[in-house]
């Protein structure tokens, strides 16, 4: 039986995601004990104080939140297995908890870039690596694509202060940004924050600022108003995986290992970026109708009563303004929600098509390996965890 020690913040899902994949693995395996320690023990007792617990506990292994300055080296001359639940920075003398930071930047950039954003912010931590490499893989595709000048960052905050910030200096740079921007939050508890700020000041989200978080902590989105779009990593996978290293550590404390990397999963789309950034009105009414609309069976013939244009001159804007015909664009997203209501529960294949109105199941598999390289089922499967109980 393997006795393990989570010391790390319990107030937030990522916490309890991790723990999730970790019960799996144990599922699968033997059976194990889990001590959650809360970070206030640390900061009282010290690191020293925590190996005192944890060798008291007989601990097999420690997955924490560790500060950099923290010796870590203590547990593993004590015989137990230490893996860092990256906070500031990556350890690189214990495996880390970490994530393809610049590729969840990236995938948000993407994600605006869609959406026809010109203007683009980024709203983080100075101090804290995950931070940082989402900036820059938010900012290097951004730049990519030509609007790299069209960029501005606030990073004042250091992570010491998670729950302070000065608000007059947040909310004029806020209030200095070119409307509409497209905004990401290094994570959703930044995000939440900016909402805040905006509802207060009475700047609208999403028309005049867009506003996407990462983690997708279901409980923090959906308490901002409106309620915060955010990337999901596969968490739980991630414990699972962290499970399995710390497994194979206990077995072979000397044998190689690699850093346990989330990886971001898709775009969960909420109200906060719920917005086509174009200044023709009439194709921002066609794309309105088309989002609230898309679990119907809309055609372009529908579209064309919403506006005041001939078909022929409405479809030639639509792709002016979106790179795509209306076709494809509803294609498009009917494909990405799918791919959203995939993750987000067990109901048949089936099923998940009908609530974003696909109807023909035959051209369904062809269409979505077209997007994402692999069946829906297959993208169901390997974006969950191993635990068998939750594939279908």
């Amino acid at each position: 039986m393997i006795r393990l020690i989570l010391l790390t913040d319990f107030t937030e899902s990522f916490s309890y995601n991790l723990l999730k994949g970790v019960l799996a693995y144990s599922k699968s395996h033997e059976p194990w004990v889990v001590c959650r320690m809360p970070p206030s023990y640390k900061r009282t007792y010290g690191i020293e104080g925590v190996l005192k617990w944890a060798k008291s506990w007989q601990a097999d292994a420690i997955i924490g939140q560790f500060d950099n300055d923290d010796n870590v080296d203590l547990f593993r001359q004590n015989g137990i297995i230490a893996v860092a639940q990256d906070y500031k920075a990556r350890f690189s003398n214990i495996p880390n908890i970490t994530g393809d930071y610049r590729n969840t930047g990236k995938m948000a950039a993407e994600f605006f870039l869609s959406k026809g954003f010109q203007h683009f912010a980024f709203y983080g931590y100075r101090d804290a690596v995950w931070s940082q490499e989402r900036c820059e893989g938010f900012y290097e595709c951004i730049a990519a694509h030509g609007f790299g000048s069209n960029f501005s960052s606030y990073q004042e905050q250091s992570l010491d202060d998670l729950w302070f910030y000065e608000a007059p200096p947040l909310l004029n740079w806020l209030q200095s940004l070119p409307q509409p921007t497209a905004l990401m939050a290094c994570d959703d508890n930044q995000g939440n924050r900016i909402t805040e700020i905006c509802k207060v000041n009475n700047i609208r989200v999403p028309e005049k600022i867009a506003i996407l978080g990462v983690d997708n902590d279901e409980i923090i989105c959906n308490l901002s108003d409106p309620p915060l779009s955010s990337i999901n990593h596969n968490i739980v996978r991630g414990g699972f995986e962290a499970a399995e290293l710390i497994e194979q550590l206990l077995n072979d404390e000397e044998s190689t290992y690699q850093d346990v990397v989330l990886r971001p999963v898709n775009v969960v789309n909420r109200l906060s970026t719920d917005f086509y950034s174009t200044t023709d009105v009439h194709i921002h009414t066609a794309l309105k109708y088309i989002h609230q609309n898309l679990s119907n069976d809309i055609s372009v013939s529908d579209i064309v009563k919403e506006v005041p244009l001939s078909r022929r001159l409405l479809e030639m804007r639509f792709k002016e303004v979106t790179k795509q015909s209306i076709h494809k664009y509803i294609l498009s997203l009917r494909m990405e929600r799918f791919a959203q209501l995939l993750l987000a529960g067990n109901d048949p294949i089936a099923d998940v098509a009908a609530q974003v109105g696909i109807t023909n199941l035959k051209n369904l598999s062809r269409q979505f390996k077209a997007l994402k390289n692999m069946s829906p089922n297959e993208y169901r499967k390997k974006n969950r965890t191993k635990d068998r109980n939750h594939e279908s």
